[in-house]
């Protein structure tokens, strides 16, 4: 009996004893990738394996690949469906794509022509959304100008596009449902955003506490300070790029100057290169650039991937494909981490 008792009491013992294991913390980088093919349509299909990522000139594995979206829809008609996987965030696949219309008005005979070319062609684009999907319109000549908050009312697009940016000015706003764009901007800032480069701090900033991936369609003529010697972008621009990085927001720049090339074009390309986005011309191909468009805003891949360890607290990003042909668009910088093990 008094052996029972010992080893019950060794075995009380045992139980009562605290068990300690190591646990490893792993910072894991979220990533944004775009994939089109040569004509521009968006490339499903495709898995962790399939990418290539380096994160400050090193290797990184991908943890996985989760494809957001659908696929690009026929500008010539609008889609029955646009089909959403799971992944990045359930309230994502739920409130479908956010895209904000950014047009820079200009009166400038080589460049009005232009945008009053791509208000029509927005418009055309605007036929390919579904119902899930949230459009917010805002416009900058002297200062930034608010036309609608995130909705998906057509006929107050139309209303807008074909009148409203070129001949009127906005009236007061009202503040759309959830999720709003508007009453993340603070009237006396919108207000006082008298360049180009605050504007798009402003949207940045907004865009942040919305989840997914952005889109911000840049329709304009650039911006940038043009000397003798070089090209310089203002003051403010550094603090535009991180608001837009940081709130997983790709610039899409559509160029309206009737030129084959000028000065200002180095801004609206820089500002989409680094946040994930591309830079056309429409002034001889403008269907070719809305294509385009509409296979860059179909969908997106977020991949997971694992952070080197480093004490930077901003990276530079490169992502190829290894098995598949396409043309990746990703932002080159980016200050996302998540911790994880």
């Amino acid at each position: 009996m008094a052996t029972v008792l010992v080893a019950l009491g060794l075995s009380a013992q045992q139980q009562e004893t605290p068990r300690f294991t190591d646990r490893v913390e792993v910072a894991r980088i979220v990533l944004d990738a775009r994939v089109l093919d040569d004509r521009g349509d968006p490339v499903p299909g495709l898995e962790a394996e399939d990418f290539n990522v380096k994160i400050d000139g090193k290797t990184v594995r991908v943890e996985t690949a989760t494809w957001i979206g659908g696929r690009a829809a026929n500008l010539d008609r609008p889609p029955a469906t646009v089909a959403t996987l799971p992944g990045d965030a359930a309230s994502t696949t739920n409130q479908g794509r956010l895209i904000v219309f950014l047009f820079q008005k200009d009166l400038e005979p080589s460049r009005i022509v232009g945008l009053m070319r791509m208000l029509l062609k927005s418009g055309r684009l605007l036929d390919t959304l579904t119902s899930n999907d949230r459009v917010a319109i805002l416009s900058f000549d002297s200062r930034l100008r608010i036309w609608s908050d995130f909705t998906n009312d057509r006929e107050r697009f139309d209303r807008i596009l074909a009148h409203g940016i070129l001949f009127e000015r906005p009236a007061a706003t009202s503040v759309s449902s959830e999720p709003s764009l508007v009453e993340r901007l603070a009237p006396d800032s919108v207000h006082h955003a008298y360049s180009i480069e605050r504007a798009l701090e402003l949207i940045g900033d907004a865009l942040k506490p919305l989840p997914g991936s952005k889109s911000l369609v840049l329709v304009g003529h650039g911006f940038g300070r043009f000397s003798s010697s070089a090209m310089t972008m203002e003051d403010g621009y550094g603090a535009a790029r991180r608001a837009l990085v940081g709130s997983r927001t790709s610039v899409f720049s559509l160029d309206v100057t009737d030129a084959d090339y000028h000065s200002l074009e180095a801004g609206l390309r820089l500002v989409s290169e680094q946040t994930g986005g591309f830079y056309a011309r429409t002034h001889i191909f403008p269907d070719l650039a809305m294509r385009q468009l509409s296979g860059a805003i179909a969908g997106y891949y977020v991949l997971f991937v694992e952070r080197p360890d480093s004490p930077r607290t901003s990276h530079e990003i490169e992502v190829d494909l290894t098995r598949r042909k396409g043309h990746v668009l990703t932002a080159e910088t980016t200050s996302g981490v998540e911790g994880g093990r």
